[in-house]
């Protein structure tokens, strides 16, 4: 089986740099028509032979590089799972319900999606004996007792979603250490970048632009004084790529950019590079969401060589351009 071979800690932090380490290896990017999986299967296609597993619920092909073999299933089906692994060197694990308040609504189908089909992924990376770099999240943390919140800060959820990505980050962890299996946990922050989704369930930041560039209110749960860290999807990948090939398993690291802003002042600034007129309303606080929010990110940047790179507005103002375009 072919391995990919490490990067060092203080190479320059660039995907297309990065793709070289993983050539010639087989990978899977579950979800991989979806937000996040999308732009892993662009920065892997071409340098590797990359398969996407996902059920198409809330992706699309039309995400999917051509380079790439779709194949269509769902995490919660060993079986599934099973054909899409053989062979593989490296599993990217992206798929799942990605929603605090549709795991409020549904907690059972939420612990499906991300607890069940994380162990099928497992178990069949057990098999194949192949690496597993899998989605976490901040919400693993619930409301911190300080911020920047660290890795080894308290777990407190405050949801489903966030109970079952505590479950996820354990069971990947712990596959390391009772099995030996090559794993790394990474704990999103706030994603926002091309492709994501506006909708009832989606981003803030897709949201809120979707609402100024159609004249419609900026609509803040609560006070909006809650803060988040926004993290770029490129530079997701970047931390995706870095830990396929990092000799540092068996661990846990928060991707965020160690910045962050508060919800009220996210609106104000989308409404600035949009040139929006549209108005900011407040309305009831959404159950399940926490006060404070902003990552630690320094033990990625000492053992992955990972450093967040695109500034929230720089990173707004891109958005706002490629939807001109369209």
């Amino acid at each position: 089986m072919v391995r990919p071979t490490a990067v060092p800690a203080d190479a320059e932090r660039d995907p297309t740099e990065a793709r070289p380490s993983l050539r010639g290896t087989t990978v899977l990017v579950t979800g991989g028509a979806g937000f996040v999986g999308s732009h892993l299967a662009d920065a892997l296609a071409g340098g590797c032979d990359v398969r996407v597993l996902d059920d198409l619920s809330t992706g699309s092909r039309r995400n999917v590089p051509d380079a790439a073999t779709v194949l269509e299933g769902d995490v919660r089906d060993p079986a599934d799972v099973a054909e899409a692994m053989a062979g593989v060197d490296v599993v990217f694990h992206e798929a799942g319900l990605v929603s605090v308040p549709a795991s409020v609504e549904a907690p059972v189908r939420s612990h499906e999606a991300n607890v069940a089909g994380t162990l099928h992924v497992l178990e069949a990376a057990r098999r194949e004996d192949a690496r597993v770099v899998a989605a976490s999240s901040v919400a693993v943390y619930g409301d911190p007792v300080d911020v920047p919140v660290h890795e080894g800060d308290p777990k407190r959820p405050t949801s489903p979603y966030g109970v079952d990505k505590l479950a996820l980050d354990h069971y990947v962890r712990r596959y390391h250490d009772l099995y030996g299996l090559e794993t790394v946990a990474l704990r999103y922050f706030n994603v926002y970048g091309p492709r994501q989704a506006g909708g009832e369930y989606s981003g803030v930041v897709s949201t809120f632009l979707e609402q100024a560039q159609s004249g419609q209110p900026l609509t803040v749960h609560g006070d909006g004084d809650q803060t988040r860290d926004f993290v770029h999807v490129s530079d997701v990948v970047a931390a995706n790529l870095a830990a396929a090939t990092t000799d540092h398993v068996g661990r846990a690291y928060n991707v965020g950019t160690g910045d962050s802003i508060s919800v009220s002042d996210l609106a104000d600034l989308v409404v600035d590079v949009t040139d929006s007129a549209s108005d900011v309303v407040h309305t009831d606080p959404r159950q399940g969401d926490v006060g404070r929010s902003e990552a630690d990110p320094s033990r990625a940047r000492r053992q992955l060589g990972f450093e967040a790179r695109v500034g929230l507005e720089s990173g707004l103002r891109d958005l706002v351009e490629r939807a001109a375009v369209v």
